[in-house]
């Protein structure tokens, strides 16, 4: 009271500020003066803006402040430091927090204010990979008060979510406002990517985003030929030129590799096989060219399995798998021999147990001297009982097999309806299913007495179902051994 009974009063000559009187209560008037203070509401307070005031005594609100009693939404939440997610944890408790700040004209003055509410909904995305990353209480606040969702990358491949694609490309053309529409042959060339992308058969990718660049992409080039509708053609020549930079790589990779024939597309080697992977994101196929060998042991002990090119855990991991296999199935004495396993020129790693199936044929073929096929590329992952399992990315493997020109394809069974990739394309490679390994070692190996010979010895030791035509084959071998 005794502030309020010093209003008008005067300090020597001058008046400090004035208050009058006003129709309309509950408004605040914020009056900027040398000093930087002000009187609003009838109280001397602290200036918080206005020209005359310094850098380091401006306070602006955070987002956290600004969504009071509102929604505050944080993307790629797992980016936030371990502190800013402990800060965010704390603000979320409390519903409140220090509006706190320091301007790069301060000279590191620092402003901190009283607690300022922050009561408000926590909206947060992430990738499921980045889950590591985030603070575990804040986890566990999340889910005590709230829900974690995975959301779905893909979409059943029905006529009704095909409408919903239809209805998208519209969307992108009215929200681009420069390209034209789209012809019914354009619009089922993107729904067919919809398909490949999504990498799983009966299902239509949900990465609207990237399909939404291709459109607007298919909409330039057809407005640069000055065409009324965006035809096929038209999306077919924005596929080839806006590819993702790991696209674009692995097709400098596939040149490179094949010029100095780092990996052979003709002919037949021992211990030599062209594996399949993929990039980082699964929309680029890689081919993985590996070789075995057999050499004595270092140790008198024991034989070991040694595998070079940058492995990653789940890939070192399946060649301890596939060693238990070969153990089983060579019929020999392998304990006094090293067997040695280079994924040549890998640079960037090798991950994931799709590469399995290459890794056993490479090492039968060394142990028993059966030249592979090197017209033929393969993947798959191999359970310790030889049975062939389904892989990622199989469109993609299939079509970097394609375009570094080899003749057939092995890929699992189960992974058949998963390529989706045009009959022009699919009409210059053999795709060939599979289910076990012996089917593989079937369709890898150089015909010879010897194929013969262990794939009827494999049938015996692993109890194998082969199809109807190679069990003839080996039974009459089984019976009378070859030469």
């Amino acid at each position: 009271m005794a502030l309020k009974a010093a209003l008008g009063k005067k300090v020597g000559e001058k008046p400090v500020s004035s208050v009058q009187e006003r129709d309309f209560k509950g408004h605040v008037y914020n009056v900027t003066t040398e000093t930087g203070n002000v009187f609003v509401e009838n109280v001397l307070v602290h200036n918080s803006g206005g020209l005359g005031t310094p850098p380091h005594l401006r306070v602006e609100p955070g987002m956290i402040h600004r969504s009071n009693g509102g929604v505050l939404f944080l993307d790629e939440i797992a980016t936030l430091s371990m502190k800013s997610q402990q800060e965010l944890l704390t603000a979320m408790q409390q519903k409140s927090y220090s509006i706190t700040g320091q301007s790069e004209m301060s000279s590191g003055a620092m402003t901190r204010t009283e607690p300022v509410p922050c009561n408000f909904v926590l909206v947060a995305a992430g990738n499921y990979e980045d889950l590591k990353r985030i603070h575990p209480a804040l986890r566990s606040r999340i889910r005590g008060y709230g829900y974690e969702i995975y959301i779905n990358l893909d979409m059943p491949d029905s006529e009704e979510n095909r409408k919903k694609i239809v209805q998208f490309i519209a969307q992108e053309v009215k929200k681009d406002a420069k390209i034209p529409h789209f012809s019914k042959e354009a619009v089922e060339s993107i729904i067919f990517e919809a398909r490949r992308r999504a990498g799983r058969k009966n299902k239509l990718t949900l990465k609207l985003r990237d399909l939404g660049g291709l459109v607007r992409a298919a909409g330039d080039i057809a407005k640069e030929k000055i065409h009324k509708l965006v035809e096929a053609q038209d999306v077919f020549e924005a596929k080839m030129i806006a590819k993702t930079l790991e696209q674009q790589m692995v097709s400098k990779m596939l040149e490179e590799k094949k010029e100095y024939e780092v990996f052979l597309f003709e002919g037949s080697a021992v211990g030599r096989v062209n594996g399949l992977a993929v990039s980082g994101d699964g929309d680029a196929g890689l081919i993985l060219p590996l070789e075995a060998e057999v050499a004595p042991a270092s140790s008198r002990s024991e034989g070991k399995i040694i595998a070079t090119g940058k492995l990653g855990e789940i890939a070192k991991e399946a060649v301890q798998n596939v060693s238990a296999l070969i153990k089983k199935l060579s019929g020999k004495d392998i304990s006094s021999y090293d067997i040695h396993i280079q994924f040549l020129q890998t640079y960037s790693g090798v991950e994931g147990d799709s590469a399995s199936v290459s890794v056993a044929t490479a090492v039968v073929s060394a142990i028993e001297q059966i030249p592979v096929k090197q017209s033929l590329a393969m993947t798959g992952s191999l359970s310790i009982r030889g049975e062939v399992l389904p892989v990622g990315g199989i469109t993609a493997k299939v079509s970097a097999a394609i375009q570094a020109g080899f003749k057939e394809v092995i890929i699992p069974q189960s992974n058949m309806d998963d390529i989706v990739l045009p009959k022009n394309q699919l009409s210059k490679i053999k795709v060939i299913p599979v289910k076990t390994l012996g089917e593989v070692l079937d369709n890898a190996f150089v015909p010879s007495q010897k194929k013969s010979q262990f794939l009827a010895s494999l049938k015996k030791l692993l109890n194998i179902n082969f199809s109807p035509v190679i069990k003839e084959k080996l039974d009459k071998a089984l019976v009378k051994p070859l030469d």
